[in-house]
């Protein structure tokens, strides 16, 4: 695995992820709807943590600046 998110995209996903795991567990809200925001909030921090994100890497993208390729 390839880091391929730059430091803004992890933070972002890093906030994200704690407010979707605060959200599924202090809001009163329909299980299913906890159960789907917990694994969203899961994966957003594993992404976050690792900084490897596997669509990014389906799409060949990169946020990361010490992988992106210098224009010509």
């Amino acid at each position: 695995m390839k880091i391929n998110e730059g430091t803004t995209d992890r933070v972002i996903r890093g906030i994200a992820a704690v407010a979707a795991l605060a959200l599924a567990v202090f809001i009163p809200m329909s299980a299913i709807f906890q159960i789907v925001l917990g694994i969203v909030g899961v994966l957003l921090a594993i992404t976050a943590l690792t900084g490897f994100c596997g669509l990014y890497a389906l799409l060949g993208m990169s946020t990361c600046p010490a992988t992106k390729k210098p224009l010509p």
